[in-house]
């Protein structure tokens, strides 16, 4: 029961954090679903470059190894979840923004525009698999739009300290880091359940769409 209050807690911190930086939290939304929703309009428009990105994903053995965890989907949501939240999550979007103000937040916009070209069908099978996996893709990006936030509230309490009501850098770079930590819960959370979702779709939901 503690335990549990104190998850309501933290989660009622994040809800919190996100309606004390609505805009900001608009403004992100905007920012990375429009990368993706435009990658993935010059995708339909250049089926050639989403052949190229597949084309680089099957010669750097990606698609090989996904493949290989067909056979067993907790295995496979587990590794989905280590990419999504160690990979993307932390060494693309949080540890550089750490270093450098926003940076991670610059780098994923680039990043969610390949991913859109990836997603662009180029065929029938491309648009039936989207049906179960668009919704693996808002819920995952909307994960990154509040570590985003966090990012966010991060640099500009290093550059500002006054905003957060510190006297120093460094109190003004802890307390950020504290609120990219209360809005690292849920997008965990949200990475959690459809890293799972997403490994189980594609084993079991996909098959039965396309006919494989």
């Amino acid at each position: 029961m503690v335990m549990l209050r104190n998850d309501r807690r933290l989660f009622r911190r994040a809800l919190d954090t996100i309606q004390a930086n609505r805009r900001a939290y608009l403004a992100l939304n905007a920012v990375l679903y429009g990368s993706l929703l435009v990658g993935f309009g010059v995708g339909l428009l250049f089926p050639g470059l989403t052949a190229a990105q597949t084309e680089s994903l099957e010669s750097g053995g990606t698609a090989d190894q996904v493949r290989s965890l067909l056979q067993n989907p907790w295995l496979f949501a587990l590794v989905i979840l280590a990419n999504n939240a160690l990979r993307a999550g932390l060494l693309n979007l949080v540890l550089p923004s750490m270093i450098v103000p926003f940076a991670g937040i610059v780098w994923y916009v680039y990043t969610l525009f390949t991913v859109g070209l990836v997603l662009a069908p180029v065929d029938r099978d491309g648009w039936l698999v989207l049906v179960p996996h668009s919704l693996t893709v808002v819920m995952e990006v909307q994960a990154y739009v509040l570590l985003a936030l966090g990012v966010y509230l991060l640099g500009r309490a290093w550059i500002r300290p006054r905003v957060v009501g510190a006297g120093s850098r460094r109190r003004a770079y802890v307390t950020g880091l504290r609120q990219l930590g209360v809005l690292s819960l849920p997008a965990l959370a949200l990475l959690v359940v459809f890293a799972l979702y997403e490994a189980f779709s594609v084993v079991y939901l996909v098959p039965l769409l396309t006919g494989g």
